[in-house]
């Protein structure tokens, strides 16, 4: 008996490869968020599927081998179960994805940093910006849940951090927990920055710090109303460092 053609071998080891990659990847990040210290994720994904699925995929290539070693040729079946599987797991897990949340945590975490921005902006009068931190903490009911995990537990809700007399957005915020807004406050509160703490955009998982991109903090920055403008919605500084529409 020969061994199966070269495409027959090819397609088993693509489907192996595909397998190891997608799931593999799963199964990483599904432990690994229950230790980092901050993860991108909305909720906690289980390692179950990717195990069954990993697992799978190792006992269909011992049978792919044991038949290889047997010499079987191109009539025997079990060369087809990898990329069947393959092809069986990617379709589960395209129906599961109907149910979950399409947005990632950079979005959610940006869309939060505008809405509370918009609700900062409708306090600001002609002389100045809020300050006070009974006006704005009541604004963080509106925000939801932050899209991060600490060691594998949700940040169930938004916190406030106030601090004024800045020169420019927070950079910079060791020891600051996740989902913290922070809103810097210039002199004479002729303007504040907001900024948020979770992950830089390049990051799935690692210590808390500011939102950025390309290592510019993501802000966005509130300021006195003039006479002839009605409060509006998020106002964008045209800078590298601000929130993209």
């Amino acid at each position: 008996m020969t061994l199966p053609s070269r495409k027959t071998l090819l397609g088993n080891a693509l489907s192996l490869a595909a397998l190891a990659w997608i799931y593999g990847g799963d199964l990483s990040d599904a432990l690994r968020a229950r230790s980092a210290e901050v993860s991108a994720l909305t909720s906690l994904p289980s390692p179950v599927g990717p195990a069954v699925v990993l697992a799978l995929a190792a006992a269909l290539t011992a049978v792919v081998v044991a038949a290889l070693v047997r010499r079987k040729g191109e009539g025997f079946k079990g060369y087809r179960l990898l990329p069947i599987l393959l092809v069986g797991s990617l379709f589960v897990d395209l129906v599961l994805a109907e149910s979950r949340v399409p947005l990632a945590s950079l979005d959610i975490a940006s869309m939060s940093l505008q809405r509370f921005h918009q609700l900062a902006q409708e306090q600001a009068t002609e002389q100045a910006v809020p300050d006070d931190p009974r006006v704005l903490q009541p604004l963080l009911e509106q925000l939801g849940r932050p899209p991060y995990l600490v060691r594998g537990q949700p940040v169930e809700a938004y916190t406030l951090q106030v601090r004024k007399d800045c020169e420019g957005p927070v950079r910079e915020a060791p020891g600051v927990r996740p989902g913290t807004l922070l809103y810097c406050v210039a002199p004479e509160r002729k303007g504040a920055w907001v900024t948020l703490v979770g992950l830089p955009a390049e990051q799935r998982f690692g210590a808390p710090a500011v939102l950025s991109a390309g290592g510019e903090p993501r802000f966005l920055l509130v300021r006195p109303v003039p006479p002839e403008e009605e409060p509006s919605g998020a106002f964008r500084e045209e800078a590298a460092g601000s929130v993209q529409p």
